[in-house]
């Protein structure tokens, strides 16, 4: 009987570990989906680096209580799946809300991201952000049109240049 008990303090201390380490979690009900959907639905996470596993919701209340992510309990009814990712805050969301699209079974409930407890408006927003390579992207980009603007502009010049002494 203490084993068992210091098993499930054990899962309580490693899934707080998790909420405190990771950039998001994301809390969904997968009541529904066949093993086909959800073998589908672990592959794509496992490929984006998502951690998924299904928790007792108890043990999911201890350690949100433990972090201080006690109002993430409002979203803790029947079964419950969590999607964490140590260092993208938009790959969990982004899977579970792609493959949702595909799968009306599958429900997206709310979560955590950087240490906040999430609505499901919010990761469904964060969902449809780009992910840190895209955003890094879009950043470069920005930094580098008046650059590219100033380079169009002196060979625009030339041109004219050399047509007139031409």
């Amino acid at each position: 009987m203490s084993s068992i008990i210091e098993q499930k303090k054990q899962i309580v201390s490693d899934l707080a570990d998790k909420f405190r380490n990771s950039k998001s979690a994301v809390v969904v009900d997968y009541r529904g989906l066949d093993v086909a959907e959800v073998t589908e639905l672990r592959a794509q996470l496992r490929e984006a680096g998502v951690d998924f596993k299904v928790y007792k919701n108890t043990m999911v209340r201890r350690a949100a209580d433990e972090v201080e992510l006690s109002d993430l309990n409002e979203v803790l009814q029947g079964p419950t799946a969590v999607a964490f990712h140590e260092d993208d805050a938009v790959a969990p969301a982004k899977v579970l809300n792609n493959f949702a699209k595909d799968h009306d079974d599958l429900e997206i409930k709310g979560g955590v991201v950087e240490g906040q407890v999430a609505t499901l408006e919010q990761i469904k927003e964060l969902a449809n952000l780009p992910n840190y390579e895209g955003l890094v992207s879009m950043f470069l980009s920005v930094l580098q049109a008046p650059v590219r603007n100033f380079a169009y502009a002196t060979k625009a010049i030339a041109d004219q240049k050399e047509e007139e002494s031409a």
